[in-house]
C-alpha cells in the first residue's frame, strides 16, 4: 500500500528523509548524483506547475497513456534501473540546496493545494487521473529516490 502523500504526517516524513540527504550521499544503484536526483524529482511538479517542458503531442500522449501511465500510477513499486523519460534525465550538475529546496517547496505546495485539488486533474502526459494515481505518481517516484540514496 502506498502512503498517501496528503496527509500532513507523510508530508513530514518524506521532507525529513529529503533532509536527511547530504552532498556526499552516495546512490546504492544508478548512476545519478544525490543533486541531479533531487533534480529528477522536481520534473514531476515542474509539468504540474511550470511552463518548462512541452506539452506531448496527440501521439506522444497517446503511447504514453498506453504504455507508461500504469506502470507510474499503480502502487507497484518501481523496478531500479528503470529506462527514464527523456524529460526526466538530468545529465549536468546541479546545486544541491537549490534542489533540495525546490523539491520541498514543491511538495509542500502539492500538501497545501489538497487532495481535492488533484482528484480528476488533467496531467499533461496521461489524461485525467484520480486522486489516488497522483498519490501514487507522487509518493513512489519520491519514495524510489530517496530509497536509492538510502534514506
Amino acid at each position: 500500500m502506498i502512503k498517501n502523500i496528503f496527509d500532513k504526517p507523510v508530508v513530514d516524513e518524506v521532507i525529513n528523509r529529503i533532509n536527511n540527504l547530504t552532498t556526499d550521499s552516495k546512490p546504492l544503484w544508478g548512476k545519478m548524483s544525490v543533486s541531479q536526483m533531487l533534480a529528477h524529482c522536481c520534473v514531476t511538479y515542474e509539468f504540474i506547475y511550470e511552463n518548462k517542458h512541452p506539452v506531448p503531442g496527440t501521439f506522444k500522449k497517446i503511447l504514453l497513456k498506453l504504455f507508461v501511465k500504469n506502470t507510474v500510477v499503480s502502487d507497484k513499486p518501481y523496478k531500479r534501473n528503470n529506462p527514464t523519460a527523456p524529460e526526466f534525465l538530468i545529465r549536468d550538475n546541479k546545486n544541491f540546496e537549490t534542489e533540495k529546496k525546490r523539491l520541498i517547496d514543491f511538495i509542500e505546495r502539492t500538501y497545501m493545494l489538497g487532495a481535492a485539488h488533484f482528484e480528476n486533474k488533467e496531467s499533461r502526459s496521461f489524461g485525467k487521473l484520480s486522486l489516488n494515481e497522483w498519490n501514487n505518481m507522487f509518493y513512489k517516484h519520491l519514495d524510489h529516490h530517496l530509497g536509492q540514496f538510502g534514506v
